[in-house]
């Protein structure tokens, strides 16, 4: 399963919020935008707009790993719920993982340890080691051991959840089966830069729509209880 960044930002802010705010989870849009957006624990930082957020939760939902939790119990908006740890029959701890990698990108892992307090715990370095083992080696693997690079003394790790070469804030490219980037034709970016900006429109509009919806329908009762109320008085 390929994810794009910005679905994956999503992904790891809604697993993050679950992990340390569970009261306030499942997030709101609004709640959503501005987790995604946070200047702290977050590398890189980022501007998201709400479209940018609605077309990436769109595209989770349609590929299960996001669920849209309509109005109940006095809320008026729809919130969303990450489905990841149930799609791949996760561990909290190995969640807690999988969203620092999403979040802050590459780390060792004595800093996943030491970044992960705040959404589970762990005993010992060599406990994250051992997660982190077992997370790569399932049959289709989470996350990887980077090479160490000339003058770092300890090995990094990363997820494998998006495209090879995707980064926030410009656009990914895909690997060949040779393991270099084809060099497309310029009549070809353009068309699929096209395309994709118009999927996006269309996948952000509905989750607009299905806000609208929800707000209005809930409107409705509220109307409802009310006239409800003074019927009986």
């Amino acid at each position: 399963m390929q994810l794009s960044p910005e679905e994956a930002r999503v992904v790891g802010s809604l697993i993050e919020k679950q992990l340390t705010t569970p009261l306030q989870y499942p997030l709101t849009l609004n709640a959503l935008l501005l987790a995604c957006n946070q200047s702290s624990n977050r590398d890189p930082v980022v501007e998201f707009e709400q479209r940018t957020i609605a077309n990436a939760l769109a595209n989770l939902k349609a590929g299960g790993l996001v669920r849209f939790v309509h109005p109940s119990h006095g809320r008026t908006v729809v919130r969303y719920q990450q489905l990841l740890g149930e799609h791949f029959s996760v561990s909290d701890q190995q969640l807690g993982l999988i969203a620092l990698l999403m979040l802050r990108g590459p780390q060792t892992a004595g800093e996943l340890r030491s970044r992960s307090e705040r959404m589970c715990e762990f005993d010992s370095l060599a406990d994250v080691e051992h997660e982190l083992e077992h997370l790569s080696k399932r049959p289709e693997p989470l996350v990887a051991r980077l090479l160490r690079r000339p003058g770092q003394k300890e090995e990094r790790w990363t997820h494998l959840l998006t495209e090879s070469g995707a980064v926030l804030g410009r656009p990914g490219s895909r690997l060949s089966a040779a393991g270099t980037a084809p060099g497309p034709r310029q009549d070809d970016v353009a068309d699929a830069s096209a395309a994709s900006g118009l999927g996006a429109q269309v996948a952000a509009l509905r989750v607009e729509l299905t806000e609208l919806r929800h707000q209005f329908e809930a409107l409705q009762r509220e109307i409802r209880d009310r006239r409800s109320g003074g019927d009986v008085t």
